[in-house]
């Protein structure tokens, strides 16, 4: 349902402007709270940056954002919509040469 703002003076739509605001804040919280719950911490991410693609650890949870410790140490402060779960790639390949020996015998 559409608002006809025509209408409105100065004041109510600098009022509307607020409420708009505050409720584009809490959607974006929601989203990024929902983004969050999807890795634990301890979990292994990756996320790009301008210098590249950087692999870390989740080590703590923000109220917007979570800290990473990069392999080499370095920390950041990431939006979690931005990052990306890194499998394990030693226990993907135990799994793959496990599944070739069976298939051999």
């Amino acid at each position: 349902m559409p608002v006809d703002i025509d209408g409105l003076s100065l004041e109510e739509l600098m009022q509307l402007n607020h409420r708009v605001v505050e409720r584009i804040k809490m959607l974006q919280a929601m989203q990024a709270h929902v983004d969050m719950m999807a890795f634990n911490l301890g979990a292994k991410v990756s996320f790009d940056t301008e210098h590249g693609r950087v692999v870390g650890t989740l080590v703590k949870y923000n109220r917007k954002t979570v800290n990473v410790v990069s392999d080499d140490g370095r920390q950041y402060r990431v939006t979690p919509g931005l990052l990306s779960e890194v499998k394990d790639v030693d226990s993907a390949s135990q799994s793959d040469r496990t599944q070739k020996k069976k298939r051999l015998r």
